[in-house]
């Protein structure tokens, strides 16, 4: 029997890590003297998700979730745009930075809708193959190389797709050297958040027994 309830915290902490992982990113802050987006400290989990929901019940629960968060990705990237364009009141004086922010959000979204789900492809297909490998034991093992090699997916394909170009100084090799300290440091936090993949495996199968 699954459990809906538990199922539907879990989605919608995915879909909202996601959705706020593309507004509140513009933030940089520093971490061990490297710069980096706030981002990075939202997109381990929603991988942790998955492979969580995947341990338990298959791959098909995870597809839904992630055909579910590109609809929502799609649908606020239609309002964005309609919204920027809308003429502003006369009292409203933040247009300026509003365009700032949401226009190039725009291509951000892009980024990550194809980043996101060639990423999720490739963590639903090794997280499998590594679970028949090892006939479902070392849960921790599978979940870090799948997520390891998601990450690279994720990282380096949002990476170019949002900012090749973007200014004369975003050439493929600066944005390689920008993109390697973020998928260090989501390496990192994948190993640090190990406990938590058994602590929510356990938390939801307990009802499923029941």
């Amino acid at each position: 029997m699954i459990n809906n309830t538990k199922l539907s915290i879990l989605f919608a902490l995915f879909i909202g890590l996601l959705v706020w992982m593309n507004l509140l990113w513009w933030k940089i802050v520093s971490l061990f003297w490297i710069s980096v987006s706030v981002g990075i400290f939202m997109a381990p989990l929603t991988f942790l998700i998955t492979d969580i929901v995947e341990e338990v019940h298959w791959k098909n629960i995870v597809k839904n979730f992630v055909i579910w968060w590109i609809l929502t990705l799609v649908i606020i990237f239609v309002y964005t745009a309609i919204f920027v364009a809308l003429e502003p009141h006369s009292r409203f004086e933040f247009n300026n930075e509003y365009w700032i922010i949401f226009w190039n959000s725009m291509r951000m979204v892009l980024a990550s809708i194809v980043a996101f789900w060639l990423a999720q492809v490739n963590d639903m297909l090794t997280f499998e193959a590594l679970r028949e490998k090892t006939k479902w034991k070392a849960l921790w093992l599978r979940n870090n190389i799948s997520t390891m090699l998601s990450q690279a997916i994720d990282t380096f394909v949002f990476m170019m797709i949002a900012f090749y170009w973007l200014t004369p100084k975003f050439t493929l090799w600066f944005i390689i050297s920008l993109a390697l300290p973020y998928y260090a440091f989501k390496i990192l936090f994948a190993f640090l958040d190990t406990p938590l993949v058994y602590l929510w495996v356990n938390w939801l199968r307990k009802w499923e027994k029941k």
